[in-house]
């Protein structure tokens, strides 16, 4: 989340299509008194707390907590709004399970490890030091792509 809030329009290339990590946007307590500010984090340099694109209604950075928060409210109002359609058309509602969105980055690694198999994309895409880290935490199987790799192996093998 912090990378995402942290995003600024300086760091998105339009014409290239690409995005820039270069920072992470932190909250942390600071001070006698322990309260918590917004800091910027890079690599290389000191970033300026300007620019940042997803900001809240009053133009302040936002934070993960009131990000997930306002899916928690999206997906509570949807269910709401579910259950009562489905008892009027009779049939059992579809709800949306409790996420957040840090659930989003393991479903984003998840679906990249099905369509790449350089390891090395997949570790520096997400960010990871270690590429332990991306094989054991985000690269989850899924059935339906263990059903395809079989079926991909035995067409082109001509064993089964």
């Amino acid at each position: 989340m912090g990378e995402v809030l942290g995003l600024r329009w300086e760091d998105i290339n339009y014409e290239k299509r690409i995005i820039s990590i270069n920072h992470n946007l932190t909250y942390y307590p600071v001070g006698e008194d322990r309260a918590s500010e917004n800091h910027i984090s890079t690599p290389k340099t000191e970033a300026g707390m300007t620019g940042f694109v997803f900001c809240n209604r009053y133009g302040n950075i936002m934070n993960a907590q009131s990000v997930n928060r306002a899916i928690k409210r999206i997906s509570s109002a949807y269910n709401a709004t579910e259950e009562i359609e489905a008892k009027k058309e009779q049939r059992e509602p579809v709800l949306l399970p409790d996420f957040s969105a840090h659930s989003l980055r393991h479903t984003f690694c998840t679906r990249l490890c099905e369509r790449e198999t350089n390891l090395k994309i997949i570790q520096s895409i997400m960010g990871h030091k270690d590429i332990q880290t991306t094989m054991d935490i985000y690269a989850e199987a899924t059935e339906e792509k263990e059903q395809e790799t079989f079926e991909h192996l035995a067409a082109t093998m001509d064993v089964f």
